[in-house]
């Protein structure tokens, strides 16, 4: 657990991040919002602000008094437990408060919060473990701040640019052959103890039995999906899932979101506008089912989230990550051995269905609805991404989406049983 020093310098880190994450925007751009999955960026710069107000002002201070009454409905995301949230998809047309009054508030709470950490409740373990929570929190949403602005800008005609374009390009490169490295399975235990931070849904650490498997070296490509895509990959039905195919049907996919062919080649959309695709880097913003399909195409399949974890947890957190700043994924490197890009560039789906690990128990009271209410209906996905925080990002770290989803950066590495 962080020393007190430590969680302060954190706390800051954390928070003056977000607040850079939005700097190149303009005051209009706070707003946008494309689809009832994303928010806008103001939205999540304020319910950032809502967490440590709710969970550690009002649970910890004794003569706290709430800044807006208001904000605990306009800014609740799910906790019915506080109260009503407001409507998800409308959240964009919150013109008010301006973005000036949500920095505000942001300084408000960052100014009451360190002063808390400062006074004699500031020794609690409790509070300090709220407040790690609470800056972990954050770092998902800074996630979203990126992923969902992406979104939104792509949704414009002119295919506005978050950042310039990088000076050199990353598209050139080619990726190492893809080798399989092996895996004796067996009695293994997966899941943590909580020594350090870690959500509620990485534990309780338990046992469980693995065949005997290979994970590939790699994520897949650009071009190794290409080639799926050139043998009418979004055109037979015998590759994929069942409510896969439904959505292919209903959605009229024919190549992952962000990709337009021109001509006789293919351009991508990303954070730094639309450029010419890297063939060598991972393949991104891929759904389950595109995930799925692929690997039933390629003769293997989808690791589970287990073996995902033993074969990772031997690796340090390292790679393209948010610190990065390069925000797309970008090739391996030749050379290197071992399993590459285990963390950072893209999150890796597996087979495992979002569950309750044996012996899982929520949180008492509504900060219990942080993860436990939504193991149902959604994918397990590992290892973190271009847009991940370095320090938020763990071998046991369960991230969870529907498996249609695509607007976040997440894509695929094979295994295949022995």
């Amino acid at each position: 657990m962080l020393s007190q020093q430590a969680l302060i310098d954190e706390f800051l880190r954390v928070r003056k991040n977000s607040e850079r994450l939005c700097k190149p925007l303009e005051i209009e751009d706070y707003g946008l919002q494309a689809m009832a999955n994303t928010s806008p960026p103001k939205w999540h710069l304020a319910h950032t602000s809502w967490f440590f107000e709710t969970f550690v002002l009002k649970a910890f201070c004794r003569e706290y008094r709430q800044w807006a009454p208001a904000y605990e409905h306009l800014f609740n995301s799910y906790y019915n437990g506080i109260g009503k949230p407001f409507d998800r998809p409308r959240r964009g047309l919150l013109s008010r408060p301006t973005v000036a009054e949500v920095y505000r508030y942001r300084k408000a709470m960052d100014e009451q919060v360190l002063t808390l950490l400062d006074s004699r409740e500031g020794e609690q373990q409790t509070l300090r473990d709220r407040i790690e929570l609470g800056l972990h929190h954050e770092q998902q949403h800074q996630e979203l701040i990126l992923t969902d602005l992406k979104y939104c800008l792509h949704v414009n005609p002119i295919r506005p640019a978050y950042r310039d374009p990088e000076p050199d390009s990353i598209g050139s490169d080619e990726p190492p052959p893809l080798h399989w490295h092996a895996f004796e399975g067996g009695l293994v235990s997966i899941g943590t103890r909580g020594d350090t931070f870690c959500f509620d849904n990485e534990m309780p650490a338990h046992n469980c039995y693995l065949q005997p498997f290979d994970l590939a070296s790699r994520p897949v490509t650009n071009g190794e999906f290409l080639a799926f895509m050139e043998d009418g990959g979004y055109r037979r039905p015998e590759l994929w899932l069942s409510d896969g195919w439904e959505r292919v049907q209903e959605e009229d996919w024919v190549a992952p979101l962000y990709w337009r062919r021109d001509g006789d080649h293919w351009r991508h959309y990303t954070l730094r506008g639309e450029l010419p695709l890297p063939m060598g880097a991972p393949a991104t913003h891929l759904s389950y089912y595109e995930a799925d399909a692929y690997a039933r195409w390629a003769g293997h399949r989808l690791p589970t989230e287990a073996e995902w974890e033993v074969a990772a947890r031997e690796y340090p957190v390292a790679g393209n990550l948010l610190e990065a700043g390069h925000l797309q994924p970008v090739p391996a490197r030749v050379g290197e051995g071992g399993l590459q890009q285990l963390f950072g560039d893209v999150w890796e789906w597996t087979s495992s269905s979002y569950s309750a690990y044996p012996g899982y128990r929520p949180a008492a009271g509504a900060i219990g609805e942080y993860n436990g209410k939504f193991m149902s209906g959604q994918q397990v996905l590992r290892g973190g991404s271009c847009a991940s925080d370095s320090h938020h990002i763990r071998a046991t770290y369960r991230n969870f989406f529907y498996p249609w989803d695509r607007w976040q950066f997440s894509g695929v590495r094979l295994a295949r049983s022995r």
